[in-house]
């Protein structure tokens, strides 16, 4: 039964829905998806309005959780009804982590599962709760990050479903290998850091004495987190957001505070950094990271750690050794974070299985987009830490009547930290009005 409630300008409604678990075998397992119905307030008892599904980024993310008409859902609401998926195994739906996949059974059978967790199982997902939302009439998607990596591959095998593709920061490339995409990340992590210290010239210091610290003692902060240099780094995912790195300036400037033993790191620096550092809340994001780039029989054998041996500046130990600055790392998954992480340890061989399969199948169908009949426009942040817009703007081209707006006035987060102009603009686009 569906529950409705209200917010501030708004009426929410819960929905549930039941799908396969594989699509590929309908009278076999099934697992439940949530969603969030969201309308303006005068306008709930329109039945006329147009639908207009949100794609969350991650993977292994649930929806936003807004409060009232917040970001780009205040624009959104002015002529659409809007559904907040949690995406499979994310949020609400059917959750996965390191309490539930054993009930698969072992690390084996949970890497089988989880190889249903990627775009093209969410993009099925979202056709056949479609129906029932709809009465049958295509949406418009709006997909961020990893959702709109989900909207190419809906453009890909199911346009008719489609009233208009929206994407933000989330065009991927439809042939590169991950190793390719992290060859072209490291590079933009390096700018992103070295930005940031220009701005905080302060924190080169700060950061070489913690790194120094971690590289002594490894200490293990209050949920069993081990924090090790390199953990320190992946601090480094902030700098892809718009406050980023000011988030990552003040969680540096009182690192230390004087104890009867010496320094130590403060209480309040450790649970900032569990908080920041933890994945028992999108598990998800690091067990399929990687597979979300993997279209052939290649594994991906831990891309982001074999590669970042191509780059020694990222080298912690090294750097500390000489006199240069620290660099902080980005949105990359390794081995050791499940080692580290007490929400990934248990998940350690699954993780290694899935990085070892050859079979994964193709995401994107480039003879399909390039006759796109759809009408979609695509935010492309100029220099984009998660997404390289080089291998966007190639697959742009790749898809007909793309329209592009490459802009340098956001990070990754645009659509969330632009508030209603992000949407706006990419509406117009897609309406041939700018």
């Amino acid at each position: 039964m569906s529950v409705s409630y209200r917010q501030p300008g708004v009426v929410l409604t819960d929905r549930r829905f039941t799908v396969p678990l594989d699509h590929e075998d309908l009278t076999g397992e099934t697992i439940e998806l949530y969603a969030r119905e969201v309308v303006a307030s005068d306008k709930a008892d329109r039945e006329d309005l147009p639908w207009l599904l949100y794609l969350q980024g991650g993977p292994g993310f649930g929806a936003n959780r807004f409060v009232g008409r917040q970001a780009w859902l205040d624009r959104a609401l002015d002529e659409y009804r809007v559904l907040l998926l949690d995406q499979r195994g994310t949020g609400h739906s059917t959750p996965l982590n390191r309490q539930t996949l054993p009930l698969r059974g072992g690390p084996a059978e949970q890497a089988d599962h989880l190889t249903h967790f990627r775009g093209d199982s969410i993009v099925r997902d979202c056709e056949a709760i479609r129906p029932a939302l709809t009465g049958g009439a295509p949406w418009t998607v709006l997909g961020q990050s990893f959702g709109g990596f989900c909207t190419v591959n809906y453009l890909s095998t199911a346009p008719e479903g489609l009233r208009t593709a929206l994407l933000t920061g989330g065009l991927p490339s439809l042939d590169a290998h991950v190793d390719d995409v992290y060859r072209a990340a490291y590079p933009r992590i390096e700018r992103k850091v070295a930005a940031h210290y220009d701005r905080y010239p302060q924190d080169v210091e700060r950061a070489r004495r913690i790194a120094e610290y971690l590289l002594r003692h490894e200490p293990v902060l209050p949920n069993g987190y081990r924090l090790t240099a390199e953990a320190f780094q992946s601090l480094g995912i902030m700098l892809g957001g718009s406050e980023g790195s000011h988030r990552l300036h003040f969680l540096l400037e009182n690192a230390f505070v004087r104890t009867a033993q010496g320094f130590e790191l403060s209480d309040a620096f450790q649970e900032d950094v569990q908080n920041s550092l933890s994945y028992a809340g999108h598990p998800l994001y690091a067990l399929v990271h990687e597979a979300i780039y993997a279209q052939d029989t290649r594994p991906t054998a831990w891309s982001a750690e074999r590669v970042r041996g191509e780059f020694p500046q990222f080298d912690a130990a090294k750097t500390l050794a000489g006199d240069g600055p620290l660099f902080f790392t980005g949105e990359t998954i390794h081995p050791w974070m499940f080692e580290c992480d007490p929400a990934l340890r248990p998940l350690r061989e699954t993780a290694e299985l899935l990085a070892a399969r050859t079979d994964w199948q193709p995401l994107y169908d480039p003879a399909r987009l390039a006759v796109n009949e759809v009408p979609v426009a695509a935010a492309v942040y100029h220099d984009d830490m998660y997404v390289d817009a080089t291998h966007s703007l190639r697959t742009a081209r790749s898809i007909r009547g793309l329209r592009t707006w490459v802009t340098d006035e956001f990070e990754h987060d645009g659509v969330r930290a632009g508030g209603a102009r992000v949407l706006d603009r990419l509406l117009a686009l897609t309406r041939d009005e700018v």
